[in-house]
């Protein structure tokens, strides 16, 4: 009534991090299901054309949706793709980095193109507070530069325990591995794994090195805790 009525122009809309109201599934019911309908507005009236949703997310947490109420169903979905060597290159020189293709490589063979993982390893690496081999020795472990991120996973993992199940097997074979499809599913949403038609590998050695490790210490812990259930208690009374 006020704001589109009188604009001249589309109306645009940015919503950026929305994905931080994933952690309140309530709100975030509501919330995405006022945007699914604001778009289905413009399909009725001419008004609501105007305006133009622009919605931007972190995919590390998969959030379960009614599909006729989520807005990330509908709409043109762009996924910001996997930097080529060429791309981390020239990301290189931008932070004002002499690095050599070799360099590149290095990088590379343990975050892969991940667009996040590349340039949270430059803006660090320019400010002069690690270096790359640093960063190569401590990477997969909780003491290295993307220890919030895996922590991040691991804790969203955890609230899914099928999912971790299915991660597990992915990161510890050596060859690409069949999942249910809809775990599949899943684990690529949340930007963990690649799918090669019904295989599924593990999307960079960075979460085949950190999750191989962590899943296996939570499992083993689950068993002795299983196994001490397991065995009678005695109570001696002197």
């Amino acid at each position: 009534r006020y704001l589109l009525m009188s604009a001249a122009s589309p109306l645009a809309l940015g919503l950026d991090e929305v994905d931080v109201v994933f952690r309140y599934p309530e709100l975030a019911a509501d919330f995405f299901a006022l945007l699914r309908a604001w778009h289905e507005e413009a399909k009725n009236r001419d008004i609501w054309k105007k305006l133009r949703l622009i919605v931007v997310h972190s995919t590390e947490v998969y959030v379960p949706m009614d599909i006729n109420q989520s807005p990330f169903n509908v709409g043109l979905p762009i996924e910001l793709p996997e930097f080529k060597p060429n791309q981390v290159l020239d990301l290189a020189v931008r932070h004002g980095l002499a690095w050599s293709p070799t360099e590149v490589e290095k990088l590379m063979a343990m975050v892969g193109g991940h667009p996040y993982l590349v340039r949270l390893a430059f803006y660090h690496i320019a400010r002069s507070e690690i270096t790359l081999t640093q960063l190569l020795e401590t990477a997969p472990t909780d003491a290295g530069l993307y220890s919030d991120h895996l922590r991040r996973h691991l804790w969203n993992l955890e609230q899914h325990p099928d999912l971790a199940v299915a991660i597990k097997k992915v990161v510890d074979a050596e060859s690409p591995v069949q999942l249910e499809s809809m775990q599949g599913f899943r684990l690529h949403s949340m930007g963990l794994v690649n799918l090669q038609g019904n295989n599924v590998t593990p999307r960079c050695n960075l979460y085949r090195q950190y999750f191989r490790v962590r899943l296996s210490s939570a499992e083993s812990l689950e068993s002795s805790h299983a196994d001490m259930d397991s065995e009678p208690h005695f109570v001696y009374d002197y």
